[in-house]
């Protein structure tokens, strides 16, 4: 699982403030797991910035939870700094947390709107004589910022008066359990007061475990609880039930709802148990970023499920609470939203939809979750990338664990004659839609190495067969290995090129490829570059391309390739060759070189390579039930 980030932050935050007096060059490490990383090491600076130095300027994104706590560790070090972060940043309330600074003499000017970042944070006079107010009814971060920053300047007691109700309680919790691990013992006074004691100052705990984090994990465990898998659970490692995060409580509402969850250790294994789900009117206080999760769950149970006391959920990184009511209908869901409230009833008939997810992790992550729906109707998410925030490959992980019928799966093909562009077209393609891409024509040309290698006769049809079900073959960030050996530039010549079409020739090599080309169809999706694959390999597909573009041009581009290489050619010469290839991929017999009856012809002789993609995103768009 992903490292819970208020974890995290934590210790890189006590790396930079950490340290007062002998402390100062105390070491810190982490260790993630078990393996520990004592190459990670830091120093803190004993709550000063360096003398001298130029005016901090930070750029936060859309990061709350560094955003409030840096605000308070920086202010109350006097530090001359701006704090800025993208617009829904600068949307995202901090005016509580403000005025509780101001109290404390800091110097902080708005450079926007009052209450919101950007922000301006200059040397003040910092006194701590009186107790320090702050809402806790908007977001805990606030009070959190407070209890990680005030250690700092703990010449005497500094009480902290909570106003309002504390909201999302667990996060303290974590916040206070972290800070006694690094020496600081804050007295609770219920959740309305705080007392930091006169002298508090950080200290390394040595060696600190990171835990997963709870909140990624609700999108597993719900995964857990509506599908099967073939051992009929998904194990979660990284996080159990003994975690100190509030949002492992996510496990009761999930149980509640009917999931199977045992905890071993620190892991989760999840199955599903009553089928439908069952409808929970629930207080979400204690799981406000995790209950999200809960309400794309509320899609698949029996009866209306009720999500209380989320009001903090308007807030976040978008209007959660309108955000949901949006998307959640899209899907077909019956909706009713309030100022701090959701009841979602399930679709009685879903429908396929393009989820917009506001620039919010979480949107996209909980949505993912539609995709399991009843009727496999398609859900897209729309900019998926949005999961870096938090788990930049929370997708890849989801489709380690998931399958799908092969012909569930969606594929591209682009096929059309040597030169024309097809496998530039089609890795751009792929890359844009996040699918996997396959160059059937390397396969051809590793064949042809191989067999070369092996000593093997390029015209012997059924031993160079032999070679192709061999293939040792291996792609591996952007290379292409024979066994150990990268071939990735070896296989692009000239002379393999012409190798690898007259090995194509052979039914039986073309036979025994089959098996390995049709194996790329993995989630998310496949774009697929060749000659016959969507003829041959994959009749089935979705959108078929059949590239083109005049010889002549495609000699000019052949030569303008082998020019940069340093080999000499001429385009007459070049165009000679191409015609000739033509007429021999044409004429095989074997799966010869044709457009599908259903494709798309794409001339792309005076087009841009963004030209060509976006017309083939285009046609995808439009083949799509969105």
């Amino acid at each position: 699982m992903r490292k819970n980030r208020i974890g995290i932050l934590f210790v890189t935050w006590c790396l930079l403030v950490a340290g007062n007096g002998a402390w100062a060059q105390q070491k810190y490490w982490i260790a993630f797991k078990d393996k520990p990383a004592p190459g990670g090491w830091g120093a803190g600076v004993g709550g000063r910035l360096p003398p001298g130095g130029a005016p901090l300027r930070l750029f936060l994104g859309n990061a709350g939870t560094a955003m409030r706590p840096l605000t308070a560790a920086l202010a109350l070090m006097n530090a001359d700094a701006s704090l800025t972060g993208v617009a829904r940043m600068h949307e995202r309330p901090i005016g509580d947390l403000v005025e509780a600074l101001r109290q404390l003499g800091c110097a902080i000017d708005y450079l926007g709107n009052d209450g919101f970042p950007p922000l301006r944070l200059r040397p003040g006079q910092i006194r701590i004589d009186q107790p320090i107010q702050v809402r806790g009814d908007v977001s805990s971060q606030f009070l959190t910022a407070l209890l990680l920053a005030l250690p700092l300047v703990a010449a005497r007691d500094i009480r902290i008066e909570v106003v309002g109700e504390l909201i999302s309680r667990p996060y303290i919790e974590i916040t206070l359990n972290l800070l006694r691990r690094f020496g600081i013992d804050v007295v609770q006074h219920g959740w309305q007061s705080f007392t930091i004691p006169a002298g508090s100052r950080y200290r390394s705990p040595g060696q600190i475990h990171v835990e997963g984090d709870a909140s990624s994990a609700s999108y597993f465990i719900a995964l857990g609880a509506l599908a099967t898998s073939k051992d009929g659970s998904i194990v979660i490692h990284g996080v159990g039930s003994d975690s100190i995060q509030g949002d492992i409580r996510f496990i009761e509402a999930a149980r509640a709802m009917g999931a199977r969850i045992d905890s071993e250790g620190p892991s989760l294994r999840v199955s599903r148990g009553r089928w439908p789900l069952q409808a929970i009117d629930l207080d979400c206080n204690h799981i406000p970023d995790a209950a999200m999760t809960l309400a794309v769950m509320a899609l698949y149970a029996e009866g209306t499920t009720t999500l209380r006391n989320i009001a903090s959920w308007r807030v976040k990184e978008t209007d959660r609470i309108a955000a949901m009511t949006c998307e959640l209908q899209k899907l077909g869901a019956d909706v009713e939203a309030g100022a701090d409230y959701l009841k979602i009833s399930p679709p009685a008939r879903w429908h396929a939809a393009a989820i917009h997810t506001y620039d919010d992790h979480r949107m996209a992550m909980c949505f993912s979750l539609a995709a399991f729906n009843p009727q496999r109707l398609p859900v897209r998410i729309l900019d998926p990338k949005c999961v870096a925030k938090t788990f930049p490959d929370y997708f890849e992980t989801l489709f380690e664990v998931c399958s799908a019928a092969q012909s569930d799966i969606p594929v591209i093909c682009v096929d059309g004659p040597t030169a024309s562009g097809k496998g530039t077209l089609a890795a751009e393609v792929a890359h844009r839609l996040g699918y996997h891409y396959l160059d059937s024509g390397a396969l051809y040309r590793l064949t042809a190495c191989a067999a070369t290698q092996a000593g093997v006769s390029l015209d012997d049809g059924p031993a160079v067969a032999v070679v192709a079900q061999a293939l040792p073959i291996r792609f591996d960030k952007g290379r292409i290995l024979l066994e150990s050996l990268d071939v990735t530039d070896a296989i692009r010549s000239e002379l393999m090129g012409m190798a690898a079409s007259r090995v194509s020739a052979h039914g039986a090599v073309r036979a025994a490829l089959v098996a390995l080309q049709r194996g790329f169809r993995r989630l998310p999706g496949l774009v697929a570059d060749g000659r016959d694959m969507g003829t041959a390999i994959f009749p089935d597909a979705a959108l078929k391309i059949y590239l083109t573009a005049s010889t002549l041009h495609r000699a000019e581009r052949r030569h303008k390739q082998l020019i940069s290489k340093g080999n000499n050619a001429t385009i007459e010469n070049i165009q000679n060759d191409l015609e000739a290839r033509d007429n021999r991929d044409q004429s095989r017999q074997s799966s010869p070189l044709r457009s599908a009856d259903d494709a798309h012809h794409l001339d792309n002789t005076d087009l841009s390579i963004k030209q060509s993609t976006d017309l083939v995103l285009e046609w995808w768009q439009a083949s799509r039930p969105f």
